[in-house]
């Protein structure tokens, strides 16, 4: 097996190379790959062209940047090339969540050579992020190993949906990507809570995450809320709820009236489409079925709202 120069750009692959063995072939990183801890040490190669803020304004100052055909991330052409990477990868599913293509191609198109690959994926189900484990496995040279991390990864879901499969109870669920404005969680998200036991409302399966108004989701009346904020952790998931649960329109829920409404670490689980979404599974299951599910997730993946 040649050695590459991998730089990741993307926190989920960079995840995907460490679950394929590659950790010492990790040279660059995104500023926002955290997983494994230890990839904390490697060049960050991007950075974020908007300040944080509350979910609010976070939404404002990206739909500012989109609006004037603006990218939201930048790439160090300078530090990227001086790591002088074999394979960079990068994604085209979300120009919000990460690095995207044309920002890579942006900052390569004076240097990059025969020698160096650009693999982006843009996943949008289960089955398509098993597909990247293996395509970042291909152009990495290990293409057998990635098939045997991906088929292992494939099992363990299918494990749980098997347990789930005949449940006579199924609760309606409505995930959460975004607080302020309100958005739910789509893309492989709707097919997690089938897998866990639940039916998804308010998104499909395979589609990008839609906007969505409190009346639609006072209307679809939901058993469970699950508020999983694209790049935010458990206690900043937190911090940003009362900006929604102050509301009327929120405490008018049924979930919320009857204290079924759970926080998660969205950043670290559900919104990152690489191995961890088998923990995210493992999350939903356990809100959803407590009584049949204990995975040891609780307060460290997620947490009920008035805990």
């Amino acid at each position: 097996m040649t050695a590459h120069r991998i730089v990741s750009l993307l926190p989920s692959t960079t995840e995907i190379v460490c679950a394929l063995g590659l950790r010492d072939q990790l040279v660059g990183r995104s500023h926002e790959c955290d997983h494994p801890p230890d990839v904390a040490g490697l060049t960050v190669c991007s950075s974020a062209q908007f300040d944080d803020g509350s979910s609010r304004q976070i939404d404002d100052r990206v739909k500012d940047l989109v609006r004037r055909g603006l990218s939201l991330y930048e790439v160090d052409a300078e530090k990227l090339r001086g790591l002088e990477p074999s394979l960079i990868l990068t994604q085209d599913q979300c120009e919000v969540c990460a690095v995207q293509l044309a920002d890579v191609e942006a900052a390569v198109c004076d240097w990059v050579g025969p020698d160096t690959r650009v693999v982006s994926l843009s996943p949008q189900t289960l089955g398509d992020v098993w597909g990247d484990i293996r395509r970042v496995g291909d152009a990495a040279g290990v293409p057998d190993r990635a098939g045997a991390v991906a088929a292992a990864l494939a099992d363990r879901v299918s494990l749980i949906g098997e347990q789930t499969g005949a449940l006579a109870r199924r609760p309606r669920v409505a995930c959460i990507e975004w607080l302020d404005p309100l958005m739910s969680a789509g893309n492989w998200i709707p097919e997690l809570v089938r897998l866990a036991g639940g039916e998804a409302v308010l998104a499909t399966p395979g589609a990008h995450s839609p906007w969505i108004e409190p009346k639609a989701l006072a209307e679809a009346d939901p058993d469970l809320i699950v508020v999983m904020p694209c790049g935010f952790d458990l206690p900043r998931t937190r911090a940003e709820l009362p900006a929604w649960s102050a509301q009327p329109e929120f405490r008018a829920l049924r979930a919320a009236r009857e204290n079924r409404v759970f926080l998660t670490d969205g950043n670290a689980y559900f919104s990152r489409p690489g191995p961890r979404l088998v923990e995210s599974l493992e999350i939903l299951a356990e809100i959803l079925h407590p009584d049949r599910f204990a995975f040891g997730h609780r307060d460290r993946g997620f947490a009920l709202a008035d805990d």
